[in-house]
C-alpha cells in the first residue's frame, strides 16, 4: 500500500477509548514514540476525560467517536481500544475517512466482521493492523530465542497459562459482555495466547478445549475460565489456561524438548509497569526481575535463563516504518482473523 506518511511527519494519531487499553497501553507507547504525535483522545467518561488532559495536555480531548470522524484531514491514524462490540463499526468508520487503523484484540465480533473490515482495508488502500502486543513480552520473546537457537531440541509439549487471583472478575466487557459481543477470557486472553503459539509453532491442523463460566450469571454467557488444545501441523501440541480466579497460578511457560526442558513463572512487567506511569524510555522498563528468571535444564539439575528485554513499543515502531511504506505490519490481520475463527472453533465445539 502506498506511503501514507513522509519520513519527517508524524503520524497524526488518535486514539478511541481511554479505559485499560486506551490510558495504560496505547496512549503511553504513542507518546513516547517520536514517530507519532497523540492528537486526540475520545472518551464520554467525565474521570477519563480528565485524566487524559491532565496526562497529555497536547492532545484534544473529545466525548464522541462522531465528534472525531467530523474532522479526520488532520489525523493519519485510529487507534481502537474500545470493548470488542464496537470494534468493527468504529473502524469501518475509519476505513471510510481513509484513515489508517490499529484494533485492540480480540480483531471484532467475529471472523465474519474481521474479514468485512480486511477486504474493506484493501479495497481503500489504507493499512489495518491488530494489536497483538503480548509478542513482544520479555518471557515470550526468550522463550522465542531458546526455540529458534535449538536450545530445547525439537519442542515436544508446549504449556502456557495466564492466570491470576482475581476473584471480583474483570468487572468490565470480558465478563459482561456476551459471547456474541466476543466477551469472556477466551476471547481477550485466548487471542494473545493463541497468536503466540501460532508465532513459535506454525498453523494449527485441530483443536479442542474447555471453557466454564464461575460466577453467578449477570445476563452474559461469556467464559471466565479456559482450557485449550492445539495440534500443530508442525507436530508440536499446545496446551494453554485461562484464569482470572486462581487461588495459585501454574508456571508461566513449561517447555518440553527431546534435550532438555524451560520452565518460566511469573508474568511480564510491561503492563504494570505503565499502569503506575513507568514510561516506555524508563531504563528498566520491559527488564523481567531476576527472580522471574526462566530456568533451562533437566530435573532438579537447572540453569537460569537471562531473558530479552520486553519491548512493547517495538510494534508502534514497526508500524511507523509501514506506514512509510519501509517495512510489514507489525500484526498481519491475516494472522489475528485465524486466532478468532479458532476461538470461535472452539466456543462451538466446547
Amino acid at each position: 500500500m502506498a506511503s501514507t506518511t513522509s519520513d519527517t511527519q508524524q503520524v497524526r494519531t488518535a486514539v478511541i477509548g481511554f479505559g485499560i487499553s486506551g490510558r495504560v497501553f496505547h496512549s503511553p507507547l504513542v507518546a513516547a514514540d517520536p514517530a507519532y504525535s497523540l492528537d486526540v483522545i475520545v472518551t464520554s467518561n467525565p474521570e477519563r476525560a480528565a485524566q487524559a488532559a491532565a496526562l497529555y495536555p497536547n492532545a484534544r480531548v473529545v466525548a464522541t467517536a462522531k465528534e472525531l470522524y467530523a474532522d479526520t484531514g488532520n489525523l493519519d491514524l485510529i487507534i481502537i481500544g474500545t470493548p470488542p462490540a464496537t470494534h468493527f463499526a468504529l473502524a469501518s468508520t475509519a476505513i471510510e475517512h481513509k484513515l489508517n487503523v490499529v484494533i485492540d484484540k480480540p480483531f471484532a465480533s467475529n471472523s465474519d466482521q474481521a474479514q468485512e473490515l480486511i477486504a474493506q482495508a484493501e479495497t481503500a488502500g489504507v493499512l489495518l493492523t491488530v494489536f497483538q502486543n503480548r509478542r513482544w513480552d520479555a518471557d515470550f520473546l526468550t522463550l522465542q530465542r531458546l526455540i529458534n537457537q535449538g536450545d530445547l531440541g525439537q519442542v515436544r509439549s508446549f504449556e502456557s497459562r495466564f492466570e491470576w487471583w482475581r476473584p471480583g472478575g474483570f468487572q468490565n466487557w470480558r465478563d459482561e459482555a456476551t459471547l456474541a459481543e466476543a466477551g469472556g477470557i477466551l476471547h481477550d486472553l485466548g487471542a494473545h495466547l493463541i497468536d503466540q503459539v501460532i508465532q513459535l509453532f506454525g498453523p494449527v491442523s485441530d483443536c479442542h478445549g474447555e471453557t466454564t463460566r464461575i460466577s453467578d450469571p449477570i445476563g452474559s454467557d461469556a467464559d471466565q475460565e479456559a482450557f485449550v488444545s492445539l495440534q500443530h501441523k508442525s507436530g508440536v501440541r499446545s496446551r494453554l489456561w485461562m484464569n482470572g480466579m486462581a487461588a495459585q497460578v501454574g508456571a508461566r511457560f513449561h517447555v518440553l524438548g527431546s534435550t532438555t526442558g524451560y520452565t518460566k513463572w511469573g508474568l511480564d512487567s510491561q503492563e504494570p509497569s505503565l499502569d503506575a506511569g513507568i514510561l516506555p524510555t524508563d531504563p528498566q522498563y520491559g527488564v523481567d526481575p531476576e527472580e522471574n528468571w526462566g530456568h533451562l535444564g533437566i530435573g532438579p539439575e537447572t540453569t537460569p535463563v537471562p531473558p530479552d528485554r520486553g519491548s512493547y513499543p517495538e510494534f508502534y515502531r514497526r508500524l511507523a516504518l509501514a506506514l512509510n511504506g519501509a517495512g510489514a505490519l507489525p500484526v498481519d490481520p491475516a494472522n489475528s482473523l485465524q486466532v478468532l475463527q479458532i476461538i470461535e472453533k472452539i466456543h462451538h465445539t466446547a
